[in-house]
């Protein structure tokens, strides 16, 4: 068997094949879809829940009070030449107005003290004080005024020592966490999912074991919901010439 000629120049690589009428036609499908499938999502999801809010507090607002009770009462229709009018929002509007009073009311002496009845009663129901409870915590949670937000990103190793995932710190551990973990400074570390970080791992980490990554909290959340296709730009990218050091030996530097 004959060895081939290195010093023999190579062929010269294919042409590329052009795309034909149908392929074009693909690919301007393609980028339409990634144009308008947004767009129409969040109109459709936006009307969607629109709807169902009307069709959940129209029915406790009193019939002369409708859109089209009204407009036929001021063009003094009757039931001959009635006009039948259907505009969404309406029940987005009440329900609005409706949650303000009831928070102005909630914020004065009166209202406090029918709240802390009112959850002294619900407080003795076994089963309805859990329902309660659970839904109380979520909404001050999602609808906080203060803000609490995580304090930066972080790289820990997970599952397993040389496997690095993202992670955010929420903040030191206190109380008896830190009292029964026999170790350092330890951080409350909160590992998300991917492609859905509302969900997750809570971890306590020692913080000799944390890598503080310089991206934001915001950059690091889109590096996990595209499951890493979207990678924030390197805020300590290395000078000319100069050679970049490994994730681990920038992280501890920092650290230290």
């Amino acid at each position: 068997m004959t060895r081939p000629d290195l010093t023999e120049p190579l062929p010269p690589p294919p042409p590329p094949r052009r795309r034909g009428l149908f392929g074009g036609l693909r690919n301007n499908f393609l980028a339409g879809v990634v144009v308008i499938a947004p767009i129409g999502l969040t109109v459709w999801l936006i009307w969607t829940v629109v709807g169902w809010v009307d069709g959940f507090v129209m029915p406790f607002v009193p019939r002369q009070w409708h859109p089209e009770q009204l407009v036929n009462s001021i063009l003094g229709r009757g039931p001959d030449d009635w006009i039948t009018v259907n505009i969404r929002g309406v029940g987005v509007v009440v329900f609005l107005i409706f949650t303000v009073i009831i928070g102005w009311l909630a914020k004065g002496f009166f209202g406090r003290s029918l709240l802390r009845t009112g959850e002294s009663l619900v407080g003795r129901m076994p089963v309805v004080r859990s329902i309660y409870s659970g839904a109380k915590q979520i909404a001050e949670t999602v609808f906080a005024q203060q803000e609490s937000s995580f304090d930066n990103a972080c790289l820990v190793e997970y599952p397993r020592r040389g496997v690095w995932a993202v992670a955010f710190i929420s903040t030191s551990a206190k109380g008896e966490v830190r009292r029964r973990v026999d170790a350092e400074d330890l951080l409350t570390v909160f590992l998300p999912t991917t492609p859905n970080p509302t969900s997750g791992f809570l971890l306590f980490v020692p913080r000799s074991e944390v890598i503080v990554l310089d991206m934001t909290v915001e950059d690091a959340a889109k590096l996990v919901i595209s499951a890493g296709l979207v990678y924030p730009a390197d805020r300590e990218a290395p000078a000319p010439g100069a050679q970049a050091l490994p994730v681990a030996d920038r992280g501890r530097a920092r650290a230290s």
